[in-house]
């Protein structure tokens, strides 16, 4: 049964309740993939809890970090290749443990005919990626490695809530697009600037991290 308050705020009822009859919660642990490349995509995820991660992959195998998706939100990618049927160009992963409602192909495009509300949150969702994706565009192509970094971890810390970041240095390179021994070494930095304390596999973020 899916928690019809987490939906209440955003859908008009006749909508929650079809939700609830139709869509079909699903959970994951942290790590799992969610939706992975080339996979034909049946259903479109609204996150109830936890935190996604969607990654896009070059011609020549490297991964790069596109955006997060946390709490009420979706992904406008797995949206569009529902609609197309298209197979998929993203991979989502777990960043925690997730619990999604699982919402059927055929529903997308009978919903947005049908609830405003619900015609209101695709658009709203393909705006809020596209932001994202201009942000990341910009990121790559006009900030500093360093800042990107910094812009990274707090990005964590935002959707996770904590000062702990709990992500290798391969990790955070992979998903960067940039090499180990350069985030090692920018990391190194940022701790010897008593910002952070490096733990295996956890980075702690100081209160005078704030200020970079």
């Amino acid at each position: 049964m899916v928690n019809k308050s987490i939906l209440d705020s955003i859908f008009e009822p006749a909508l929650v309740k079809e939700m609830q009859e139709s869509g079909k919660i699903r959970s994951f642990k942290e790590g799992d993939v969610i939706i992975d490349y080339g996979k034909y995509i049946r259903m479109m995820p609204l996150i109830l809890s936890g935190t996604i991660k969607v990654l896009r992959m070059d011609e020549n195998g490297k991964e790069i970090l596109l955006y997060y998706l946390s709490s009420n939100e979706s992904c406008s990618m797995a949206y569009s290749c529902c609609v197309e049927a298209k197979k998929s160009e993203i991979k989502a992963i777990a960043e925690d443990d997730v619990e999604l409602l699982a919402i059927p192909h055929d529903k997308l495009d009978e919903w947005l005919c049908k609830y405003s509300s619900w015609k209101n949150y695709i658009m709203r969702s393909f705006n809020e990626r596209f932001l994202e994706l201009l942000k990341s565009i910009e990121t790559i192509a006009f900030h500093k490695l360093d800042e990107r970094l910094i812009s990274y971890l707090k990005e964590k810390q935002r959707l996770s809530g904590s000062s702990i970041i709990k992500a290798s240095h391969y990790l955070i390179a992979d998903e960067l697009a940039t090499s180990r021994v350069v985030i090692s070494r920018l990391l190194k930095q940022l701790e010897n600037d008593k910002k952070i304390i490096l733990y295996r596999n956890e980075i702690k973020l100081m209160s005078g991290f704030k200020n970079n």
